[in-house]
């Protein structure tokens, strides 16, 4: 069944069944059950994941305050990208919230296939960047609401 998702997401839409086929080996399904911490804030970011169905919370915890949700990662999206963007450590924390299936990405196993592969690393890493610009445009809206509660909170007082 994992090929089979694999070849109707957006992020291989245009991709040749070759070039999936070729992408494949790197992808490792797993499952997550809910309430699962799939990765904790502060921990080494060794792979990141795409998340094929259920949803997943993305939780930031400032050393000063409470933690906050700061994003839902949805069916297709991407996520733990801390590793992709060559960070060492996850710079939030995801958690199942719905029982989950997913593609977890090795750094180490993707840097390997883009020097083996260095045009079609080009073109998954070019759909993984607007994946992942996407999900910025939306944490910045979320982050914004959290701000302006926050400063609404603070005019009741």
């Amino acid at each position: 069944m994992l090929d089979k998702t694999l070849y109707e997401i957006t992020l291989f839409s245009g991709l040749e069944r070759e070039e999936i086929n070729r992408i494949i080996p790197i992808l490792h399904a797993c499952q997550f059950s809910q309430d699962t911490l799939i990765f904790q804030q502060g921990s080494e970011a060794r792979n990141f994941y795409i998340l094929l169905s259920g949803e997943v919370i993305v939780r930031y915890k400032p050393y000063d305050g409470e933690s906050l949700i700061i994003g839902r990662i949805c069916p297709e999206d991407l996520f733990g990208w801390s590793a992709a963007l060559g960070r060492p450590k996850y710079t939030s924390s995801a958690v199942a919230v719905l029982p989950c299936e997913a593609v977890c990405v090795s750094i180490a196993e993707m840097r390997q296939f883009c020097h083996n592969n260095p045009e079609l690393g080009h073109k998954l890493l070019e759909r993984m960047a607007s994946g992942i610009a996407f999900r910025l445009r939306s944490t910045y809206e979320e982050v914004l609401g959290l701000l302006i509660r926050g400063i609404d909170l603070v005019n009741e007082v």
